[in-house]
């Protein structure tokens, strides 16, 4: 019997390491596909965070569960079920949203979708005709069974999410900042939520279809958090949350590739860190301006 080829080791070679990992076509298309929906998930998470909507995220992360077993009941791609079943959840909590009465009332409401969206996919699974091998795979996803066809979709998707953000993103930053202000402008601030809903179910929806439903977070949440505690600065924090993003999903994938642990398990790990890094930097940075301050000469500080 032919010798199996040895396991792949990291190295003190970054050059070497990075041709191994580009070495197969599965990895280029994980690697491809990740970056694809870390785009999408760092721009429609940043502003999904400006606007204080992360249950609402969470919600639709847990459509996608109900909407991939459904896809797997009828016999059709779970791509299918992921976007039908997001964007439902979307309009649910637009509806919601627009005529909630009082904070409390809408988050109950989004509270009631999700659970009834947990107890559908529960049903669904129980009508499955055989054994629902890929449970796992449904809850956490297949970041590295990413198809040809998959890496143009989610890098469609991708794009469709940058460009309704870039087109409506004064305004949309303007109601998410101050509605009142911005409806007292003129500003379509009931059409601009529902919008913005349905493309963060989008961007869900494809991010679902390599962490899961349950590590959808992992990009949605913690590039975005990073971010902005690096900076308020609008342009400048959505550049390093998609730049976050994509280190987190190209670390994650590499690590994985040269261990036997699953690449959502590393994905999550380096979010977190970088997520725990940032917070950090962002305590340490004020206290070492202010050291800086103080040890100018007195005239250069009375002159500042």
């Amino acid at each position: 019997m032919p010798a199996e080829p040895p396991a792949p080791e990291l190295s003190w070679n970054l050059a070497h390491d990075v041709a191994q990992v580009l070495e197969y076509h599965f990895m280029v298309n994980a690697l491809l596909g990740g970056g694809a929906v870390a785009v999408a998930a760092a721009l429609a998470g940043w502003m999904m965070l400006v606007r204080r909507e992360a249950f609402a995220g969470h919600t639709l992360g847990m459509m996608a569960f109900p909407g991939a077993a459904a896809a797997a009941l009828a016999g059709v791609a779970a791509a299918w079920g992921y976007l039908s079943f997001c964007a439902a959840g979307a309009l649910a909590i637009g509806a919601l949203a627009a005529r909630g009465r009082a904070w409390r009332e809408e988050t109950a409401g989004i509270g009631v979708v999700q659970a009834f969206a947990l107890a559908l996919g529960f049903l669904f699974v129980s009508l499955y005709g055989g054994v629902l091998g890929d449970l796992e795979g449904l809850l956490f996803g297949n970041l590295l069974g990413v198809s040809d066809g998959q890496v143009a979709e989610l890098a469609a998707v991708a794009l469709a999410v940058a460009l309704a953000l870039f087109a409506a993103g004064r305004p949309l930053l303007f109601a998410s900042v101050d509605p009142h202000a911005a409806g007292a402008a003129g500003v379509p601030v009931g059409r601009l939520s529902a919008g913005f809903l349905l493309v963060l179910g989008l961007a869900v929806a494809a991010t679902s279809q390599v962490t899961g439903p349950l590590l959808v977070f992992a990009l949605l949440v913690m590039p975005a958090a990073a971010a902005q505690a690096l900076t308020t600065r609008p342009l400048a924090s959505l550049a390093a949350s998609v730049a976050i993003a994509l280190g987190v999903v190209w670390v994650g994938l590499g690590l994985s590739y040269f261990s036997v642990y699953p690449p959502g398990f590393y994905v999550a790990a380096v979010a977190f860190a970088a997520y725990v890094l940032a917070r950090i930097l962002a305590a340490v940075r004020p206290r070492l301006a202010a050291r800086g301050r103080g040890s100018r000469p007195p005239a250069v500080v009375e002159a500042l």
